[in-house]
């Protein structure tokens, strides 16, 4: 979310999917879903789209009810849901998706509490200054040197009594922040984006043309402290551009997107202390460059405008179909030499109230096989699935909304962010509470065969790349030889065998026949039947039936 001027995952259990991919029996291209555009739903009316549907809720609570405790961010480790507030944060455990259950609520004051988890960690971004670090602090004053504001750091070893145990303050605070694992394992770095200094501010002075980087030595956490400050527009940007909102990062790829109030950027982190921008882009359309996803394959970037800040109706006809929208951006070119092209925009085709605060927001990568596809939060505007994997015509698959919180008066509210976690959708909604959704779409169904053991999606993770896809009766021995093969709903009659270094993912299939498979890149088979054994060591086997011997440890 915006604030005002002036101032006042990482480790992948299970995998499959990207894009390229050959497609043998395909399912159906993506088709939009219909919806009465200039129906609006009464106050507090759920209507969604027939394949996305709400299947838990947990409203605010403790010192999170007020209107203004604001929820906000989303972080993931295992069964456990991490949510932030303006007032702190939360955990959930989610091991029953259709009942979450309350693990602890830790009240630790300071907006926006955007939350990221690496291991034992948790890391709250704090973005309005307090009287001091602590959680009891009161509210401070940008102009005073002996007041925080930056990044506070929790041990969660023990899910139900997180313990504060170190803050690192950061020039204009922490609006958000993202994590970079270090190439060695010995450490994480935090890159935090903060903006609008002030000519008045202690730590927070023009220009603000940089991020700060935090490094966190991981067998002492408690001696985090900032080690850079990198300037990223030594130029000054564009004219609004005073800092970064978010910055999203490939690690696998050393790529980062940034999304910097005037300006998007395509970056170089193969030093992840030294970023270096490859690609600068800038639209008279785009009023506030808000957030970033990539795709899979690291090839494209769907960058969001916050038109409004987060707290106007920007979803209504007085605003354009290209304001207040993502924009796809291709990326062209090798190494040095890769660049941003513009491919097209999208927003949500329904129309929201005047009092109802909707615009593009955050989301993440629904890891479905052969496609690019993503859910995306739209506050008030609800939620939005999109299949972007042709750029130039992205196509909403899935909604789901409530109507406004009031029809008299615009309360801020709706979904901040929505993201896709291990088979469900979570969506962390401002005055709501936590909502859980599921997708029930034939493009989407296989990404179950995706586990993280933890994400934060603005640390994004890879998968393992689709060469081939496979649908329907196959019959006949397979030797996969090189790259990922695929099963979607596929009935083999015959056994398979995975040569060393290819790749093998089974969804929602039957297999007459063993599996067996020696130094494979992945092997996983996810919600299947094997009329046979299974012979693959390091591989996966979840929620489905084996007839034979397993050996896959």
């Amino acid at each position: 979310m915006f604030k005002p001027t002036p101032r006042g995952s990482r480790r992948l259990a299970v995998s499959l999917a990207a894009t390229g991919a050959l497609l043998l029996g395909a399912v159906g291209a993506a088709s939009p879903v219909s919806a009465a555009a200039n129906t609006i739903p009464a106050v507090d009316e759920i209507v969604s789209s027939s394949n996305l549907q709400q299947i838990a809720n947990v409203p605010k609570f403790g010192g999170f009810a007020s209107e203004s405790a604001y929820n906000s961010d989303l972080a993931f480790q295992g069964n456990y849901v991490f949510a932030g507030n303006y007032n702190g944060f939360n955990v959930f455990d989610v091991s029953d998706p259709t009942s979450p259950q309350v693990v602890s609520q830790v009240v630790c004051v300071g907006a926006q509490g955007d939350p990221a988890v690496f291991g034992d960690l948790l890391f709250l971004a704090v973005d309005s200054p307090r009287s001091d670090d602590s959680c009891s602090s009161g509210s401070g004053s940008v102009n005073n040197a002996a007041h925080w504001e930056g990044v506070r750091i929790f041990d969660i070893s023990d899910k139900a009594n997180p313990r504060y145990i170190k803050s690192v303050r950061t020039d204009c605070g922490s609006h958000t922040l993202t994590l970079v694992p270090s190439k060695d394992d010995k450490s994480v770095y935090v890159y935090v984006q903060s903006y609008s200094p002030s000519n008045n501010a202690a730590y927070c002075k023009p220009p603000h043309d940089k991020i700060s980087i935090i490094d966190v030595p991981l067998a002492n956490p408690t001696s985090a402290s900032v080690v850079a400050t990198p300037v990223l527009f030594p130029g000054g940007g564009n004219t609004n551009t005073s800092g970064c909102h978010d910055i999203t990062v490939y690690p696998e790829l050393d790529l980062a997107a940034g999304a910097c109030m005037g300006d998007g950027v395509l970056m170089d982190i193969s030093n992840p202390v030294n970023p270096v921008i490859l690609s600068e882009v800038r639209d008279t359309n785009f009023a506030f460059w808000h957030s970033a996803t990539f795709n899979n394959a690291g090839t494209k970037v769907m960058f969001t405008d916050e038109l409004g800040g987060g707290g106007a109706a920007i979803c209504t006809a007085n605003y354009r179909t290209n304001q207040g929208a993502n924009a796809f951006y291709d990326i062209v070119g090798t190494g040095a030499d890769r660049r941003l092209v513009f491919a097209s925009y999208f927003k949500i085709p329904r129309l929201n109230s005047t009092t109802e605060n909707c615009v593009a927001h955050n989301g993440s990568l629904i890891p479905a096989m052969g496609r690019d596809i993503m859910v995306q939060a739209w506050y008030q505007g609800g939620v939005s699935v999109i299949d972007f994997t042709d750029s130039a015509n992205p196509v909403e698959i899935a909604y789901w909304e409530r109507g406004p919180l009031s029809d008299t008066r615009l309360v801020l509210g709706g979904a901040w962010s929505t993201y896709y976690h291990n088979g469900y959708i979570y969506s962390n909604d401002i005055q709501k509470g936590l909502d859980v959704l599921k997708l029930d779409d034939p493009l989407t169904n296989n990404a179950r065969a995706i586990a993280f053991a933890e994400l934060n999606v603005q640390t994004q993770p890879s998968y393992p790349a689709c060469t081939t896809v496979l649908r329907g009766k196959q019959n006949g021995s397979l030797t996969v030889k090189n790259g990922v093969t695929c099963f979607d709903g596929v009935t083999q009659n015959g056994a398979i065998k995975v040569n060393p270094g290819a790749g093998l993912i089974v969804f929602n299939s039957n297999l007459n026949g063993s599996v067996h498979a020696s130094g494979a890149s992945v092997v996983s088979i996810v919600e299947s039947k094997v009329n046979g054994s299974v012979d693959a060591i390091g591989a996966t086997v979840r929620d489905s039936q084996v007839t034979g011997s397993v050996r896959i440890s």
